[in-house]
């Protein structure tokens, strides 16, 4: 492989580690907050226990998910420097917004949320995981904004030797951004309700003592995966079209867009049917939570959605080659000049390294929080002891 080839298996890689992290988070975060709104409202402390239990698994994933971003800013700066010269003035508007008022408050909200427990007031502490949840999606939205400019650069025009902004309403407005925003934020959905339903699931079948909290979880979870599953199939359809305007022949470049497109376009439609034909119809009576056979199948599924979601992200970035600023800039003249195959190799070998060792600690982390279930949970605990769990009745 040469340099360039190496430069981008390293961002693809480490894109996709990265976009592990991503897509859980903006899952989690409003499912999150249901649960407590349905607390503040009800008073039903299973809902409390509900909101600190998902929302310890969402702080672990948020919290090693930030140390993949910063990975990330590492990797534009040392490979694609041809990018920043080339493009920055309009690429990185975008990603500065979304670092430096998107994120900053997504994180304050999110210290508020965490620290607040039992010392705010609950609809005060209710706003604050209300607003993680808002800029979060402010997050995906200007990520979305800064990768949409780079799919149809429509609202930069050239001056000298770079790009500068001319409408900053035909940056917002982009077709590949209209479309693409919806099915991320489904997307999202689709995965954070499918991890509530495998841990659920794994509850369940072990014949789990509280009963009401992962009967009430799996609930929450199908509904979210119902509606998260349309979304993403519905809005990954409109694409096509969109999409196609701005970039003929897309979705038609040779095995390495189409088979990704086609098992990314096989696992959701799939899944799609079964939430909605399978698991949704058998939440009447709780036949799904009763039904034991049922929960190694839902837990078998449980990583579909996320391969499903790097399918899609492979299809919308390789789609595009050999541009990274399509029409404007290819791949190999927005690379750093002086790279060589040793420097690659070694900072893939870094990247990955690190990349892939926080994907095994988030894995491991979330995977003995699920095993050792709400009892344990330590987000928001108040120092009392906590209530006996209600007898399992089948």
């Amino acid at each position: 492989m040469d340099v360039l080839d190496l430069a981008r298996a390293q961002f693809a890689v480490t894109g996709s580690l990265h976009f592990l992290f991503v897509v859980l988070t903006l899952g989690l975060a409003p499912l999150v907050a249901i649960m407590q709104t349905r607390h503040v409202i009800s008073g039903k402390p299973v809902f409390e226990r509900m909101a600190r239990f998902w929302g310890q698994i969402y702080v672990i994933n948020y919290a090693l998910g930030v140390f993949t971003g910063l990975v990330m800013e590492f990797q534009f700066g040392l490979s694609w420097s041809g990018l920043s010269r080339y493009a920055g003035d309009v690429f990185g508007a975008p990603l500065a917004i979304e670092t430096m008022v998107a994120f900053f408050l997504e994180s304050t909200f999110l210290g508020l949320w965490i620290f607040g427990w039992h010392r705010l007031p609950r609809w005060l502490h209710l706003a604050c995981i209300w607003l993680v949840a808002l800029t979060a999606y402010a997050s995906a939205f200007w990520i979305l904004v800064a990768n949409s400019f780079l799919q149809n650069p429509a609202a930069a025009e050239l001056r000298g030797d770079h790009l500068v902004l001319t409408d900053f309403g035909a940056l917002l407005t982009n077709p590949t951004l209209v479309f693409a925003l919806p099915h991320v934020l489904g997307a999202g959905l689709f995965v954070g309700s499918f991890v509530i339903i495998g841990a659920s699931a794994y509850h369940l079948f072990r014949r789990t003592s509280e009963w009401e909290f992962f009967v009430r979880s799996l609930r929450l979870g199908v509904v979210g995966a119902l509606i998260g599953t349309t979304i993403t199939v519905g809005f990954g359809y409109a694409q096509f079209g969109a999409v196609g305007l701005v970039q003929p022949g897309k979705f038609n470049g040779g095995p390495a867009v189409g088979v990704p497109l086609g098992f990314m376009i096989l696992i959701g439609q799939l899944i799609q049917f079964a939430v909605m034909f399978g698991l949704t119809p058998l939440l009447f009576r709780d036949w799904l939570a009763r039904w034991r056979w049922t929960h190694p199948l839902l837990m078998l599924m449980t990583p579909l959605p996320f391969i499903a979601a790097i399918l899609g992200w492979l299809v919308r970035e390789i789609g595009r080659q050999p541009w990274i600023v399509y029409g404007r800039l290819t791949v190999k003249d927005a690379m750093s000049p002086g790279l060589t195959p040793g420097m690659i190799v070694g900072s893939f070998v870094a990247f990955t390294g690190v990349l892939g060792l926080l994907a095994v600690v988030d894995y491991l982390l979330i995977t003995r929080t699920v095993r050792r279930g709400p009892a344990a949970a330590t987000l928001g605990a108040s120092g009392r002891p906590p209530a006996p769990a209600p007898a399992l009745i089948l």
